[in-house]
């Protein structure tokens, strides 16, 4: 990596882009997202799903996707990424967090609304780890609004933390992870957030998600950057920013990442 990549992955990383939200405000009580505090213990787990046995091949691409690494390419690299720390190793065909915490990697490419596929692997290194410990990553839409990555299928964890949930603000619908020691996949459709010319929040970010092919976020609406332990509100920001994936120790590996570009979504009668 250049300097001047090397130099402006830190700026962001100094600035914020990943800082996973803004100072918090206070958690309401009652119906909806408020209705249970960030990390909540107590709120219920989604009910398990048997999404089938994990592919042995990567899954093909879109002729129009923008290839962020090629799952099928054994001399894959990570050209279409910086590293604001440590390399992340590249291996046969997939690459893997450093086994030091705190490592992030970003796409040079900036992004808006998309739709983004990505494998991911926890390793049966991980089997004797519990909670946020077995197979921690998360990929960041934009740098801040995360889809955790986490081996919740033979692991319990706070409901808003498992793998699949928007962290900190909702679980998945179910649970139709995998398991330790195979891949698994998520299809993700990210709505960016709109501001106004002076700065206000016109319409808030939407997220879909499909982990192992089964629907576990319905367009939800995020209230705001995710954060750990504390909820946020949202400040202007570029409508396009980096994709970003976190490194916190536990040698998670990805493969077959590409995005696809999309336009306005079309508004229905029943929205207008």
């Amino acid at each position: 990596m250049s300097t001047s990549r090397s130099a402006a992955l830190a700026t962001l990383v100094a600035g914020g882009l990943f800082s996973m939200g803004l100072p918090a405000a206070s958690a309401e009580t009652g119906e909806g997202v408020h209705a249970w505090e960030v990390h909540d213990p107590s709120r219920p787990l989604p009910p398990r799903v048997d999404a089938g046995p994990g592919p042995s091949e990567p899954a093909p691409i879109p002729s129009d996707a923008i290839v962020l690494f090629d799952g099928t390419d054994a001399d894959a690299d990570l050209s279409a990424w910086s590293s604001a720390k440590d390399p992340w190793p590249v291996h046969d065909g997939y690459f893997e967090c450093p086994p030091e915490g705190g490592n992030w990697l970003a796409t040079d490419e900036k992004f808006g609304d998309i739709q983004l596929h990505a494998e991911w692997y926890v390793p049966q290194s991980e089997a004797s780890d519990r909670g946020q410990g077995r197979g921690n990553s998360g990929i960041y839409l934009m740098g801040k609004y995360e889809v955790q990555v986490l081996e919740t299928q033979e692991n319990e964890t706070y409901a808003d933390g498992m793998a699949a949930a928007v962290y900190g603000q909702n679980p998945p619908l179910v649970n139709p992870g995998r398991g330790i020691g195979q891949w698994q996949t998520y299809d993700v459709i990210f709505r960016a957030p709109r501001f106004t010319d002076d700065g206000e929040l016109e319409r808030p970010a939407e997220m879909t998600v499909f982990h192992n092919g089964v629907l576990v976020q319905d367009r939800w609406v995020l209230e705001g950057p995710t954060r750990h332990k504390q909820r946020t509100s949202y400040a202007a920001h570029p409508p396009e920013l980096p994709i970003g994936l976190q490194g916190k120790g536990n040698p998670v590996r990805f493969r077959n990442i590409w995005v696809r570009r999309l336009g306005d979504r079309p508004v229905s009668p029943a929205e207008q």
